[in-house]
C-alpha cells in the first residue's frame, strides 16, 4: 500500500466515522457501520486506529486540532500587547475560531457541527474522550480570564466558560440553516452572530 492510497484509506475511515458518530452517536455507532461506510476491512480499522475508543478520539483531535489552534493563534495576539485585553476581546478569540472554521470547511463543515454537538451531549465517559482535545484553549482562556476579572474565583469563571462553549454548541447545531445561503452572505452572519454573543456574554461573565 502506497503512501497516498494509506493516507486516502485512513481519511475515509475518518470521514465515515465522523458522519455515522454524529448522526447516531458513540454507542449507536459500530464498526460494522463505519467499515460499510468506508468501504474498507476491519484489518483497516485496527492497523490505523485500533479500536472504537480509538478512532473516535481521532476523529474528535481533527475537529477540534483547527479550532483549539485557531484560538490559541487570536490569544497569542491579545497576550502580547503591554495592557491586558477586555473581556469582550478574549470572548471574541475564544467563539470566532470554531463558527468560522465550520464556514470554511465544506462540504465536512456541518457534520464537525454535528459532531461537536453530538460529543457535548454524550454520556459523561465518552465527553470524557473528547474533553482533552479541547482542554488546551479552554485551560489557556481560563487563564487570562482570572487575570482581566481577578475578583471572581476560578471555580465560578471555569462554570461561567464552559455555560459559553454550550451556547457555542448550541449555535454550531445550527449551522446547517447557513448552507443555504451565499458565501459572502455566511461571513456576514456568523460576524453578526458572533458580536451579538460577545456582547451578551460579556455582561454576564463579567457579573
Amino acid at each position: 500500500m502506497g503512501k497516498n492510497s494509506s493516507a486516502d484509506t485512513k481519511e475515509q475511515i475518518l470521514n465515515a466515522a465522523e458522519r455515522l458518530f454524529a448522526s447516531l452517536g458513540f454507542a449507536g455507532t459500530s464498526l460494522r457501520a463505519v467499515i460499510r461506510e468506508a468501504d474498507v476491512n476491519l484489518a483497516a480499522i485496527h492497523y490505523y486506529f485500533g479500536s472504537k475508543e480509538e478512532l473516535f478520539v481521532a476523529v474528535v483531535r481533527r475537529v477540534a486540532a483547527p479550532i483549539v489552534g485557531r484560538q490559541l493563534q487570536r490569544l497569542a495576539i491579545l497576550e502580547e500587547s503591554d495592557n491586558l485585553p477586555s473581556v469582550a476581546e478574549i470572548l471574541e478569540a475564544f467563539i470566532a475560531p470554531p463558527l468560522e472554521v465550520v464556514l470554511e470547511r465544506p462540504p465536512l463543515g456541518p457534520i464537525h457541527a454535528q459532531f461537536i454537538g453530538r460529543c457535548r451531549a454524550e454520556p459523561y465517559p465518552v465527553q470524557k474522550l473528547a474533553e482533552p482535545e479541547f482542554a488546551r484553549s479552554q485551560q489557556r482562556f481560563l487563564y487570562i480570564l482570572t487575570k482581566v476579572l481577578p475578583n471572581q474565583s476560578p471555580t465560578e469563571l471555569r462554570w461561567k466558560l464552559d455555560l459559553v462553549v454550550a451556547m457555542l454548541v448550541r449555535i454550531l447545531n445550527q449551522m446547517e440553516q447557513l448552507e443555504m445561503l451565499n458565501e459572502k452572505s455566511c461571513v456576514e452572519e456568523i460576524e453578526n452572530i458572533v458580536e451579538r454573543l460577545v456582547i451578551f456574554i460579556t455582561v454576564g461573565i463579567s457579573a
